[in-house]
């Protein structure tokens, strides 16, 4: 009996991993470009202490590598706002100066004059250093990602390139998610930096956002099942629980 309540409560406290993470991707389900994780894994580990060396429990494994899938297009017409195409990442500074990539398209100017991203993270150029803007001048992103900058007063006149977005092809290469949102690849976790992008042709498309790639309808099942299944432990270790007292009831009147 002692067994099967130690496996209820195992399972438990797995199930409260899987509904933080349900709980994340339900938080997410309106940011621009998440991508969702790869779900939870089971393996078994075996139990430390002193006992039998045979003793294992099954174990659910977060899984921080990314889905790079391809999001819902929302047309907004804004001149830097980016639909990343495909496997394309987006090059960006994380917290701590190291390179990181993002899907979020959402780009704006910030005081100092440099490009970033909505949620505050410098955009990188394709030499692995900010793009700085010209003051006063109006901005427009290409297919290839090279911003260029027009003078208001001088509409005729040719744009001029300030910078070339640093976009990488992560087609068949495993990115996993930071501790700050923004993506690396699995082979340099915890470093950061460039890397060598696949196959394709990094493009985007100006005037238009990647939505969530949440399912919302999928991620509701999911917790439900979750938590029908928490329901269901908690009985049977209630049920344990009455067996165990009826048992010492028995043996009082023995």
């Amino acid at each position: 009996m002692d067994r099967l309540v130690f496996t209820a409560m195992a399972s438990l406290k797995q199930l409260d991993n899987m509904k933080l993470k349900y709980a994340n991707a339900l938080a997410n389900a309106s940011t621009v470009g998440f991508k969702q994780s790869i779900q939870f894994a089971t393996e078994t580990s075996q139990v430390a202490g002193p006992g039998l060396n045979t003793r294992f429990v099954p174990m659910n494994r977060s899984n921080d590598e990314l889905v790079i899938d391809q999001g819902p297009l929302i047309t907004t017409g804004r001149k830097l706002d980016i639909y990343l195409k495909g496997g394309t990442v987006l090059g960006a500074q994380a917290p701590n100066g190291q390179v990181a990539f993002t899907r979020r398209g959402d780009l704006l100017v910030d005081q100092s004059g440099l490009l970033e991203t909505a949620n505050g993270h410098i955009v990188l150029g394709d030499g692995g250093g900010p793009i700085s803007v010209p003051v006063g001048m109006e901005l427009a992103i290409t297919n290839d990602g090279t911003v260029t900058a027009t003078d208001p007063v001088q509409p005729d006149a040719p744009p001029t390139v300030v910078g070339n977005l640093l976009l990488r092809d992560a087609t068949g290469i495993r990115m996993v998610r930071r501790t700050d949102g923004l993506f690396e690849p699995l082979a340099q976790r915890g470093k950061g930096g460039d890397f060598q992008g696949g196959p394709a042709a990094p493009e985007v498309q100006p005037g238009s956002l990647e939505g969530s790639s949440i399912n919302v309808a999928e991620q509701l099942v999911g917790f439900m099942d979750m938590s029908r299944s928490f329901e269901i432990k908690i009985k049977m270790i209630n049920e344990m629980k009455e067996l165990d007292d009826s048992g010492t009831t028995m043996m009082r009147y023995a």
